[in-house]
């Protein structure tokens, strides 16, 4: 069992594990997303910064470029070289920018930077070019002066715009993946800690003693919890009402069974000494009727048992109780006519019910039975039916109670127990019960199969 158990599935587990798998699948696309977003930022800075310079070149007040030079030298005044400062240390978002200004007709006047010479197109706007040899891609902007006289072309590698892309977005990721492990921590915990009123309350049932009347407290602070206590409690409720069914059933069956076998057992002693031939006759014939009162109850406890859950394997079926009625007391005749009873039904045609038939015959019987043997010999006894406000019933009746007749059996006072325990029985499987109304005259007590009316 403990193995069976250990090879379960954790729900603990398994929500710890759903709960990091979903903040890690989360926490990708956030990834994700924040990689792309930071990858169009940085080229949107980059884009930022060679606009930005370039207007800042067009609106400087710089003196004519190549004005008095037939050749415009690759040097000017833009590649004054500028004294190190050893204070100003290389930021990671500086870039080495080269720059190119071109006349209206396409003439370098200066040049700046490690950038190849890019080929001129009087267009404004940026543009990716390959320069040199191999190919480098570099990223360009170029823009005209207000009166088209000069072009400024500002560019870039393309390799620090990627540097700077993934930069920003190691920096933007970075932190997010220091905090993923805490995250991860802090919900492990929080779940681990959730589940604890669930660990305490199958704590609390693994605890509970079939055999005793313990029931769960609803000490838990979610009212989820307290739903289950009170399920439970009332399954243990039930339970210990059937076991207390089945205790009173088992006393029940002891007494009956007592007196019979005692009286064998003092019989069969009597048989080993000395006994008149009548006295013996008598002795037999006293083990004869124990042992067929014995088998009575022996027999009553098994139809109680057909009449469990395991026992109803037949569907239910339109029954109509007048014909069942005169079925089940023409088998009784015979024993009805030995014990001098007096027995009979209605002449009337009877209501018909949804039902199981053998069970319904073994609740009738035990009635018809109960009266014959609980009742004096001259007793009459009937089998009647009908409805009322719609709900059909059948009863057995008899004036056997406080006649002057031949006194009643000894055990007739303790009104049939394990027979009506079967009655009972069956009539809850069809939703019934059974009653004890007033009786007809010249009856003096009935006991009533009550139906639930039709649906």
């Amino acid at each position: 069992m403990r193995r069976a158990a250990q090879r379960q599935a954790s729900l603990t587990r398994r929500l710890v594990l759903g709960v990091l798998a979903a903040l890690l699948l989360v926490w990708a696309g956030f990834a994700l997303v924040g990689w792309r977003t930071a990858v169009h930022e940085a080229d949107e800075l980059t884009d930022g910064h060679l606009a930005g310079t370039a207007a800042l070149l067009l609106t400087l007040d710089l003196p004519p470029f190549g004005q008095d030079d037939a050749q415009p030298t690759r040097q000017s005044n833009l590649d004054v070289a500028r004294p190190a400062l050893s204070a100003l240390k290389r930021h990671d978002y500086q870039f080495s920018l080269s720059v190119l200004v071109r006349d209206a007709a396409g003439h370098v006047l200066a040049r700046s930077g490690e950038a190849p010479l890019a080929p001129f197109a009087s267009q404004d706007g940026f543009a990716d070019l390959r320069l040199g040899a191999p190919a480098v891609l570099w990223r360009s902007f170029s823009q005209w002066d207000a009166a088209r006289g000069r072009q400024v072309t500002v560019l870039v590698k393309a390799e620090e715009r990627e540097e700077l892309a993934e930069d920003v977005a190691a920096q933007l990721a970075g932190p997010g993946l220091w905090l993923l492990p805490a995250v991860a921590l802090a919900l492990g915990m929080a779940v681990l800690r959730g589940l604890q009123p669930l660990q305490a309350l199958s704590r609390d049932v693994q605890a509970l003693e079939a055999g005793t009347a313990d029931q769960l407290e609803a000490r838990h602070a979610y009212r989820e919890f307290n739903a289950v206590v009170r399920s439970i409690n009332k399954l243990v409720g039930q339970q210990q009402d059937a076991l207390a069914r089945e205790r009173q059933l088992a006393s029940e069956i002891a007494h009956e069974l007592r007196t019979p076998l005692s009286s064998i057992a003092l019989q069969a002693a009597s048989l080993k000494g000395a006994l008149a031939p009548q006295a013996q006759a008598a002795a037999v014939a006293q083990i004869g009727a124990d042992a067929l009162r014995a088998g009575h109850v022996i027999s009553q406890l098994l139809a109680l048992a057909r009449t469990g859950p395991a026992g109803l394997p037949q569907a239910l079926e339109l029954v109509d109780l007048a014909a069942l009625a005169r079925q089940v007391t023409a088998g009784y005749a015979q024993a009805a006519w030995q014990s001098g009873h007096s027995l009979s039904v209605q002449e009337t045609e009877g209501p018909q019910v949804r039902a199981h038939p053998l069970l319904l015959e073994l609740a009738l019987r035990n009635l018809i039975d109960n009266a014959l043997q609980h009742t004096p010999p001259g007793t009459a006894v009937c089998v009647q039916w009908g409805q009322d406000a719609g709900q059909p019933w059948l009863q057995v009746c008899d004036d056997g109670a406080g006649t002057a007749r031949a006194p009643l059996p000894a055990n007739a006072t303790e009104r049939f127990g394990l027979g009506h325990k079967i009655v009972r029985r069956v009539m809850a499987i069809h939703g019934g019960r059974l009653a004890e109304p007033a009786a007809p005259a010249p009856f003096s007590r009935c006991y009533r199969l009550c139906f639930a009316a039709p649906a």
